[in-house]
């Protein structure tokens, strides 16, 4: 049965020379069995997310060969390409004409979200406000956003019929 592994991160920024990895976010989904690990701030490095990894015969992501394999190839020396097969949603999507970040493409796919006001600008707002403020609630709420993006990943890839 393959394993399949959906993967996002949230950072400080969309440079990966001046911006810092926040949360990486993986849910491993094997038949029913869905288990979704994070990794926060400071726990962020390779030795920590290849076993989150470990087991899955793909990584799904959403603009993932643009940005977060890249981001994580400059943070943490990790090309993950290059360790496992890599499926970028979004080339799928385009081809389908359904364009624009995930939150649009879900949006016409007719995926809910819970956090639906959250967008990744805001994303680096509640990492600023845990990191000076001790915002517990913050920290929360971004953990919870970057957890909708990687379960709604495996939505997106059922809506496109992809296998």
């Amino acid at each position: 049965m393959k394993c399949y592994a959906y993967l996002d991160i949230e950072t400080t920024g969309l440079s990966r020379e001046f911006a810092d990895l926040t949360v990486i976010g993986v849910a491993l989904v094997r038949g029913r069995t869905c288990r979704i690990e994070q990794l926060v701030g400071q726990d962020i490095c390779a030795e920590r997310l290849l076993p989150l990894l470990e087991g899955a015969d793909e990584i799904y992501t959403y603009n993932g060969s643009r940005f977060d394999l890249p981001f994580i190839k400059a943070k943490l020396g990790l090309d993950l390409k290059n360790q496992f097969k890599h499926t970028d949603l979004m080339y799928h999507c385009w081809r389908k004409d359904l364009k624009g970040g995930l939150k649009a493409v879900e949006t016409r796919l007719g995926i809910q979200r819970k956090l639906a006001d959250i967008d990744g600008r805001i994303a680096v707002w509640l990492w600023w406000d845990y990191v000076n403020n001790h915002d517990e609630r913050a920290l929360t709420t971004l953990l919870e956003y970057n957890k909708e993006d990687v379960l709604n990943l495996q939505l997106v890839r059922r809506e496109m019929g992809i296998r």
